[in-house]
């Protein structure tokens, strides 16, 4: 793969949190996942998001999904892995999917409303991505 190809592939299957606001206030046909226990989720949560947890990702659970939608997973950010997880496995089960940089944490950071016990209002920060 030539770098070209990397850097392509990486926009193909990697969002941030700019563009993924963008698109939901855009009114793209897209769906984000909550992909971390529902105890994360119930504390605080991307507006919108539903939470199926990437260790309970399969045929049944995602059997009232519409496969012609882009889903988007996320999780707590860097340093876990349950996005990538639930990205691997929704492929898996023939799905198109993105997987969000920085997971609920770089929402957070650059501003973005979240929902739960912990919510916060949104200020988000224009960061010219």
């Amino acid at each position: 793969m030539d770098q070209l190809q990397f850097y392509r592939a990486k926009l193909e299957y990697e969002t941030d949190s700019w563009d993924l606001s963008e698109s939901l206030n855009g009114g793209a046909d897209v769906v984000v996942i909550d992909a971390r226990s529902p105890q994360a989720y119930e504390i605080e949560h991307i507006p919108g998001a539903i939470n199926i947890p990437h260790r309970t990702m399969n045929a049944d659970t995602t059997a009232h999904l519409d496969r012609e939608k882009l889903y988007i997973t996320y999780c707590d950010g860097i340093g876990c892995n349950a996005s990538t997880k639930g990205a691997l496995r929704m492929t898996e089960l023939g799905f198109k999917v993105k997987e969000l940089l920085g997971g609920i944490d770089w929402w957070c950071r650059d501003g973005y409303e979240t929902q739960g016990t912990n919510a916060r209002a949104g200020k988000a920060i224009v960061c010219g991505c």
